[in-house]
C-alpha cells in the first residue's frame, strides 16, 4: 500500500445517510439487506483514492475487504521480468478482497485506482462479523470467491505455462544452434577438402603412377577408412600427433603438423606410412599423404553432419513428445521418455554449468494410462530448480522405479516413483514448508508458481510430492504416482 493511500485511509468511519444507503443498495451482495441490517456498516472506514493510488500489493498479507462505491480499479500482477500484466478491472458496485482472507493466502495481485474512487473498507474483524450476521451476504461472498478462485487458478496456471515455455524456447534455441553451427562448419571444411582433393587428383593424372604406387594408395585408403576412431587420453594423443608430425616433416610432407591430428585419430602412425615413403619419392609422397588426410577428414566431416542432423531430429522428437503429451482425452505416458525429453530440452543449461547427470532409469517401467496432463511440466520445474541450485560442476541424480504399495482394501497397487536430487545449496527449514505456496519463491526472478502448480498436477494424478532438504547438502524431491487399477 502506498504512503498516499495509507494517509487517505485514515479519514474516519462512515455515517449512514440516504445518499450512502442508496449507493450500498447498488452493490449486488448488499441489495437484499434491510435498512437495519445495513447499519452493521455504520462504523466502516471510508476510503477515497486518487488515480494511480495502490490499495493492495501483490505478495503482501491481506487484511481488508472492500466495497467499491464509485470509480474504477484494476487488478494486475507483476511478472518475472518486471512487466505489469492487467488481469481485470473492478467497476463500481463490486465487492472484493474476500479471496485471500478466506483462503488465508497473500494477495495474488495488486489493486490500483484507474480513476478517483470511493470505497468501504472492512478490517478482518468487521469482515467476519458481516459473514456471521448476514447469511445472504455470506452466500454472495462465497459465490464470488468460488468464481474468482477458479479464474485465479486458470490465470496462474497459464502464467506458469508461459514461464515454462520461455525456458524451453531459450533452451531449444541453444540446442538447435549448436548442431546447426557444427553442421555449417563441417560443410565449409568439407568444401575445402573437396577442392583440395580435386587439385591433388589433377596432379596425379599428370603423373604416370606405377601399379605398386596405385595399389599402395588404395591400401592406405582402405586401411584408413576401415579403422574406427581411436580413444586415447590427452597425453598419449599429444605424443602420437607430435611423433607423426615430426616424421612427416622430416620426409618433407606439406602441412605435416596440420594433418597429424586427423591421421592419428584413425590410428595411423609413422610405421604404417613407411611403405608409402618407399613407393612415393619426393613431392609425390607429400601429395599422397595430403590426399589421404583429405579423404579421412572428409569422412569425419560427413559423420559430423550426420550427427548434427540426428541431433536436430532428436530435438524435434523431444519437443513433440513434450508438447503433445496429453493432447488426447486419454494418454499413455512413458515416465522415462518424458524425463529424457525434458533433459534434452534443458541440455544447454546442463552444459553451461558442466553438471553431471546421474541417471538410474528403471527398466520395464509400466506405462501410465491417465486422462490428466502436465507431467513434463513437473520435471521441467524440478530440474530447472536443481540446475539453478547446484554449483559449477554440480551433480543431479534422477532415479525412476515401480513400487508395490499395500492398501487398506488388501488390493496392492503399483506406484511409479521419480526421485530428483541435487547437491545444491539446499533450502532453509523456515522456507521449506512454504515452497508449495503460490507466489513463494527463493529465486530473484521466480514467479513463485512452479512448485505450487507441480504439486497440483501430481495431486490430479492422485499422487504425492515430498521434499527433503539440508542447507549446504542439497535437496531431494520424490514424486509418486499410482497406476490405475
Amino acid at each position: 500500500m502506498s504512503e498516499q493511500s495509507q494517509v487517505i485511509q485514515n479519514e474516519g468511519t462512515a455515517k449512514m445517510d440516504e445518499a450512502l444507503t442508496a449507493k450500498l443498495r447498488s452493490v449486488p451482495i448488499l441489495s437484499s439487506l434491510k435498512d437495519d441490517e445495513l447499519l452493521c456498516l455504520d462504523e466502516v472506514v471510508q476510503v477515497h483514492l486518487e488515480k494511480g493510488d495502490i490499495i493492495a500489493r501483490q505478495g503482501e498479507a491481506a487484511h481488508y475487504f472492500w466495497i467499491l462505491l464509485d470509480g474504477e480499479l484494476r487488478i494486475y500482477q507483476t511478472v518475472a521480468d518486471g512487466r505489469e500484466m492487467t488481469l481485470a478491472s473492478i467497476p463500481a458496485g463490486t465487492a472484493f478482497g474476500e479471496l485471500p482472507l478466506l483462503a488465508n493466502i497473500p494477495n495474488a495481485a495488486s489493486v490500483q485506482a484507474t480513476a478517483a474512487s470511493h470505497l468501504f473498507q472492512l478490517n478482518e474483524e468487521q469482515f467476519w462479523d458481516l459473514m456471521t450476521s448476514c447469511p445472504e451476504v455470506r452466500k454472495a461472498i462465497l459465490g464470488n470467491m468460488a468464481k474468482r478462485f477458479q479464474k485465479l487458478q486458470s490465470v496462474t496456471v497459464q502464467q506458469e505455462k508461459m514461464a515454462s515455455l520461455g525456458t524451453l524456447a531459450a533452451g531449444l534455441m541453444h540446442e538447435l544452434n549448436n548442431p546447426g553451427a557444427a553442421a555449417r562448419r563441417a560443410a565449409s571444411q568439407l568444401r575445402e577438402n573437396l577442392l583440395r582433393m580435386h587439385e591433388l587428383s589433377a596432379r596425379f593424372t599428370r603423373r604416370d603412377l606405377t601399379e605398386p604406387q596405385k595399389q599402395c594408395m588404395f591400401d592406405l585408403q582402405d586401411h584408413a577408412l576401415a579403422m574406427k576412431p581411436v580413444m586415447m587420453n590427452s597425453l598419449d594423443q599429444s605424443d602420437a600427433e607430435e611423433s607423426l608430425a615430426e616424421w612427416m616433416e622430416n620426409a618433407n610432407v606439406e602441412n605435416a603438423w596440420k594433418m597429424a591430428p586427423t591421421l592419428v585419430s584413425v590410428g595411423i602412425n609413422a610405421q604404417e606410412l613407411e611403405c608409402a615413403r618407399a613407393e612415393f619419392p619426393g613431392e609425390l609422397l607429400s601429395d599422397t599423404l595430403n590426399w589421404l588426410e583429405a579423404m579421412v577428414s572428409s569422412m569425419q566431416l560427413v559423420g559430423t553432419i550426420e550427427e548434427s542432423i540426428g541431433r536436430v531430429g532428436d530435438l524435434v522428437h523431444a519437443v513433440k513428445s513434450y508438447a503433445y503429451e496429453g493432447k488426447g482425452q486419454r494418454q499413455t505416458v512413458d515416465i522415462n521418455n518424458s524425463i529424457h525429453a525434458t533433459l534434452v530440452i534443458l541440455g544447454h543449461k546442463l552444459r553451461e554449468k558442466e553438471i553431471v547427470i546421474e541417471k538410474d532409469f528403471g527398466s520395464d517401467l509400466p506405462l501410465l494410462q491417465s486422462e490428466c496432463t502436465g507431467l513434463n511440466q513437473i520435471w521441467t520445474n524440478l530440474l530447472d530448480n536443481s540446475i539453478d541450485a547446484v554449483p559449477q560442476h554440480g551433480q543431479i541424480s534422477i532415479r525412476t522405479w515401480a513400487e508395490k504399495t499395500n492398501t487398506e482394501t488388501d488390493h496392492p497397487r503399483t506406484d511409479l516413483c521419480v526421485r530428483i536430487a541435487d547437491n545444491g545449496s539446499g533450502i532453509p527449514p523456515e522456507k521449506l514448508d512454504r515452497i508449495f505456496n503460490p507466489f513463494f519463491t527463493t529465486k530473484e526472478k521466480g514467479t513463485g508458481l512452479g512448485m505450487a502448480i507441480s504439486k497440483k498436477i501430481v495431486e490430479a494424478h492422485a499422487g504425492t510430492m515430498d521434499v527433503a532438504s539440508e542447507v549446504g547438502r542439497g535437496t531431494e524431491f520424490l514424486v509418486s504416482v499410482p497406476l490405475p487399477r
